[in-house]
């Protein structure tokens, strides 16, 4: 199994579950975040736990050939891709799993070593019959500590019918490899799409070899690294990538066009109903997607949660270019090595919390 191709198919889900997400959701009018790798994790588990049509499905939106690939891409992505790297001058990242299953069920051998071994989740007998309200705060509150209080009340119900539930947190605080200067914040106007304009801050910073620009056809990508670990060689590199469409009502067609262009997020260039949208059917299931994220002039601080519970081509730009992001754009935080996207989202109105 090649990690960068697997998560290379994955990725080309990614920009048409966002669109599904606005569509489908307020987001049409509001700012988004979610996790694509959190939600990948899970629907990988949700295809080994379930088999059948429903892992066929999976399969075939993952774009995988196999369960075992789903797993092996899940279990490398938590062990490697996801590994702290606080200890080396790396972002503080935690990634982790959970399982909840009614004590009144038998526990298979096979289900016990996918997991422990795979997906390396702590695993939990609890009684859901009688007892489900109380299984539904165990697991907001190991939630709530797994992502440092950024994501809280994921849950709000499990049925007394339940029979498991299993959760993903993930938790990300990178700082910028240059940090911006506060005092060169300013306000200024952001101008929404609905015409009317705002007073918000920007941050600022003059050009930097490290504040990578590129133009397309349309719109322009600014790359925003973080600080990575000692050994530049082997630990994970993690950028923050800002698209910014030309016109300031463009963002809608920008995300068309990136979502109709393969390969974009690998380098070349809440849930249920969006998961429906692109052809996943989870009638007797819910999927559960939170997440939110912070950016200053420091760095960025991010967290994720997920839960499902069972009953063009690229224009050189022959000169600099300015960036000023006054107008609504989509951002994502992504590893380079792996083509991991942790995060994507958009800004719709930076006033907004």
């Amino acid at each position: 199994m090649d990690l960068q191709t697997s998560v290379g198919k994955q990725n080309e889900i990614v920009l048409n579950f966002a669109k599904h997400v606005i569509a489908t959701t307020d987001a049409k009018t509001s700012n988004l975040v979610f996790s694509p790798a959190s939600i990948n994790v899970i629907l990988s588990f949700f295809a080994a736990k379930s088999g059948g049509s429903t892992a066929n499905h999976i399969l075939s939106l993952l774009q995988a050939s196999s369960i075992t690939e789903l797993n092996a891409v899940s279990s490398k992505v938590i062990t490697d891709v996801l590994a702290d790297s606080t200890a080396t001058g790396g972002p503080t990242i935690s990634v982790a799993n959970g399982v909840w299953m009614d004590k009144s069920l038998p526990v298979e051998p096979c289900f016990t070593s996918l997991i422990e071994n795979t997906y390396k989740a702590n695993f939990n007998q609890v009684d859901f019959r009688t007892k489900a309200d109380e299984v539904v705060e165990e697991v907001n509150a190991w939630v709530e500590n797994q992502t440092r209080g950024l994501i809280t009340d994921l849950l709000s119900f499990a049925s007394p019918k339940t029979d498991l539930i299993f959760a993903n947190a993930l938790f990300f605080h990178g700082r910028w490899d240059e940090e911006f200067n506060p005092s060169l914040t300013k306000v200024s106007d952001f101008h929404r799409l609905d015409g009317t304009k705002l007073r918000v801050p920007f941050m600022s910073a003059k050009a930097s070899y490290k504040h990578r620009i590129e133009a397309y056809q349309g719109f322009k990508v600014l790359h925003l690294p973080y600080k990575g670990g000692s050994n530049y060689l082997e630990d994970n590199r993690f950028s923050m990538q800002i698209c910014l469409p030309d016109d300031k009502d463009g963002l809608h067609a920008m995300l068309e066009s990136l979502s109709s262009c393969r390969g974009f997020l690998n380098g070349y260039i809440p849930g249920q109903c969006a998961l429906k949208g692109l052809g996943l059917e989870t009638p007797l299931e819910k999927i559960v997607h939170k997440a939110c994220i912070e950016v200053d002039e420091v760095g960025t601080k991010a967290a994720a949660a997920t839960a499902v519970s069972f009953c063009g081509g690229i224009l050189r730009p022959p000169k600099k270019y300015d960036f000023v992001a006054d107008h609504p754009f989509l951002f994502l935080v992504k590893e380079y090595r792996s083509g991991l996207v942790l995060f994507l989202g958009q800004v719709l109105d930076p006033s907004m919390h």
